[in-house]
């Protein structure tokens, strides 16, 4: 058409090659997307219609019409949309290609990359698909569940930073922090009790398990963790540099013989004592208003009675009445060295538990970037997948808590357990939890 609105017409061949281009778009864009039968209906009697009025073109109006009608019809939905769009930077990522075939070939590269097998793999997408679901607008489509909990995995195992990581996976940087809080919040809401304390069978599970190890109605051992992250900018600092001078949060955990994380409490700084991030806990709060230690009565020597307790290392020796820790010192008798022995190898689930949960999901092993807001529920959402991998009885390579230091030397990783040896001893007492350790000790000795 000239400047002047008015039609000088195009030759026979002109619109036949147009409405042959109109054609090919139409029906290019007749993908096999899901959708209900009604709606499918619909839009093969617009396609129809729209398919019909270009046939029918005799001259360059009617094409036109049909150039405008698609263009409409491609911006209200009518047809299905491919992905990315034209305006969209399309980007490829060698890993998640890679995770994505998803057949048995790719299994023992699964492993090593998410910690999990393809059908834990599948089984976690279809847990956590509820709660990541997204309405599809005309902006860019969102991506599949699955690649954003690989890619929240992988974050959580590999060590990588963020710009490494959604390169392999193709997303961008911003889309990588977002996914990881999704998928955080979604394991959450998918698996609120994978962390519980026991109950029913299970406790009577683990109550049997420590009386074989000399303490009897013992129900977990408790210890305190570590987590290095870079200083946020703006972070008080003064209360996060531990005692290795490190910037870090503390994680309180109570674990028991198989492993299974009972409780966690995590957000406090680096510097501050065991004991501390204990008063300040939930498990504190429950514990003296007698909600988790209710075990069946337990006569012990000395007229000592018990119903629960845990075990702890000598950072809880002013703690709490329910809380064990060994005597220490130099100069023992035989008794209260052989307590001390039988308390530290059962204790020592505790920081198995540390490594296998560390050493997994290696992220939380190494300073890293992170938010001081969302790195308590990441850690959380860790230790979900913690106990859910140990329900589903996914093995643990112990080749992972070795490591070769700059000069060459293998060596056990760093868990980042670092005690607060007795400091604070002789600021109160603990006279309850003496008598306890004194009667345990006892009934060690008469086995």
């Amino acid at each position: 058409m000239d400047s002047h609105g008015c039609s000088n017409g195009l030759r026979e061949e002109e619109i036949d090659a147009v409405a042959m281009v109109v054609t090919a778009v139409v029906v290019n864009t007749m993908g096999d997307k899901e959708s209900s039968s009604r709606d499918m209906l619909t839009r093969l009697r617009q396609r129809r219609a729209l398919l019909q009025s270009v046939a029918e073109a005799l001259d360059c109006a009617a094409t036109c019409e049909a150039v405008v009608q698609l263009c409409v019809a491609l911006t209200s939905g009518v047809f299905p949309r491919q992905t990315p769009r034209w305006w969209i930077k399309r980007r490829t990522g060698g890993t998640w290609e890679d995770l994505r075939l998803r057949d048995y070939a790719t299994d023992e590269y699964f492993r090593p990359k998410l910690r999990m097998s393809t059908a834990m793999f599948n089984h976690t997408v279809v847990a956590c698909a509820t709660y990541m679901e997204k309405k599809v607008t005309h902006y860019p489509m969102p991506l599949p569940v699955e690649q954003l909990i690989a890619f929240t995995l992988y974050r959580w195992t590999s060590e990588e930073t963020y710009e490494s990581g959604t390169s392999a996976f193709g997303i961008g940087r911003a889309t990588g922090l977002q996914a990881v809080r999704d998928v955080t919040s979604a394991l959450l809401q998918a698996y609120p009790d994978a962390i519980k304390w026991p109950m029913g069978r299970r406790r009577a599970q683990i109550l049997c398990a420590f009386r074989e190890k000399g303490s009897p109605n013992c129900f977990g051992a408790i210890d305190c963790t570590h987590i290095y992250i870079d200083k946020p900018a703006g972070a008080p600092s003064e209360n996060y540099y531990d005692r290795k001078q490190k910037f870090s949060v503390q994680a309180q955990v109570v674990v028991d013989l198989d492993l299974w994380i009972l409780d966690v409490h995590v957000g406090y700084p680096g510097s501050v004592h065991n004991v501390r991030v204990l008063h300040n806990s939930q498990l504190f709060r429950r514990a003296e208003i007698g909600e988790l230690f209710d075990a069946t009565p337990e006569n012990l020597p000395h007229g000592v009675v018990t119903r629960g307790y845990l075990l702890g290392d000598d950072g809880y020796l002013v703690a709490c009445p329910w809380i064990v820790s060994p005597y220490g010192g130099i100069d023992q008798g035989a008794d209260e060295k052989r307590f001390d022995t039988r308390q530290k190898v059962a204790r020592g689930c505790v920081e198995r538990a540390f490594g296998r949960l560390k050493c997994m999901w290696r992220l939380f092993l190494r300073t890293h970037k992170t938010s001081l807001e969302t790195l308590p529920q990441q850690f959380v959402a860790v230790c979900t997948l913690h106990n859910i991998l140990l329900d589903a009885g996914i093995d643990f390579d112990e080749n992972l808590l070795w490591e070769v230091d700059a000069n060459g030397v293998r060596r056990r990783v760093d868990l980042g357990i670092v005690g607060n040896g007795a400091r604070g001893r002789g600021r109160c007492t603990n006279v309850e939890g003496e008598l306890l350790r004194d009667a345990l000790r006892d009934r060690q000795a008469l086995m």
